[in-house]
Order: structure tokens, then sequence, then C-alpha cells
């Protein structure tokens, strides 16, 4: 699947949003990927994981791990593909963890799957979760990379739709966006 076909999905889905978002960074754009649009659709869904499975494959990882809610359906769609094991990491008090009796054996090779990143944010939360119960990093997996190539994880990232969106801090809003109401449609 191209980067073209991949947000060709997302244009047909209407999961490209296009207006004034907040999102969950902080940051304002003009655009947003509302995935829950797109992975609603079980054909979309096998679409966009065996994709992903495809670039990650390589990697060997026993274990598929999404931080929740965005990366679940991805997450879980992937690691089927892939014939691997799928836990999630969720919000207690607020902070990424592991719950429901999930566990990562120390070395075990894990990949991490989420559905759009800006920041990274929810990605390095669970990275730390992964090391800090011993797991091996192998690699993590995206829909859309709306970083502009402006992250580094320190392993092999791979993403099925790599995008350079404007986002702006909201003190520096240009004029324009400033005058449309924003709404903030994402995972809070």
């Amino acid at each position: 699947m191209t980067p073209d076909q991949a947000l060709q999905i997302f244009r047909d889905t209407g999961a490209l949003l296009e207006g004034h978002f907040v999102l969950r960074s902080g940051l304002h754009s003009r655009q947003f990927f509302q995935c829950a649009q797109a992975l609603q659709q079980m054909p979309v869904v096998v679409r966009l994981g065996a994709a992903l499975a495809d670039k990650l494959r390589p990697l060997g990882a026993l274990t598929v791990i999404a931080p929740a809610m965005g990366g679940l359906v991805i997450g879980q769609e992937v690691a089927r593909q892939l014939g691997a094991r799928f836990i999630f990491a969720e919000k207690e008090e607020g902070k990424l963890v592991l719950r429901r009796g999930f566990k990562i054996a120390p070395g075990e090779k894990i990949l991490i799957v989420e559905d759009v990143v800006t920041k990274g944010g929810r990605v390095q939360e669970t990275i730390e979760i992964v090391r800090a119960h011993g797991g091996h990093l192998a690699g993590i997996g995206m829909v859309v990379d709306r970083s502009g190539g402006g992250l580094n994880f320190g392993v092999p990232t791979f993403s099925l739709i790599a995008l350079n969106v404007e986002t702006f801090a909201a003190d520096q809003l240009p004029p324009d966006l400033a005058e449309i109401p924003a709404t903030k449609p994402g995972s809070k």
C-alpha cells in the first residue's frame, strides 16, 4: 500500500477532517485524522493492518502492545496479521500502565503500534512501560505520522502515511485559524 492509497482511505471514509482542532498534544491544527472513522469498517482495518504488518514483520516480534484508546483496533489487527500476542496499556490516574494481568517477559521482543502520532507522547509512555518490564522494543508502527519526520524513538519506526501537518501553539494561531471555533475530537 502506498502512502497515497492509505491517505485516500482516510478521505473515502471521512476520517480526514478539515477545520480547527486541538490535538491531544495541546497543539492546534487545520487537519485531524479521526482514525476511528476509518477503523470502524473491518475491511479497512484488515487492509491497513496488513500493510503495517508487512513493514513490521521483519522485526520478528512476539508481542504487539498498543496505547489505549487509539491504538487498540489497529494494534490488535497488526498482531493478528503477524500471529503475535496482543496487549495494551491503558490510563490509570492519568498515566498509561499495564493492567488486566498483562505481563512482559524479560527480553520479550515487542512492537508498539499506534494510530496517529504527532509529538509521540503516548508512544513514549508505552516505550517506558516496555522497558520498565524488561521487554526488548523491536520497533514502532503507526498508521499516520503527523510529526513531519521530527520523531526519533531510537528503534526502527514505520508508518503508512507520513505528513508534515502544520501545528500551532494556542498563543501562536494564524488569524484565519483563530477565527474558527476549535474542537477537540480525539482521545483525552
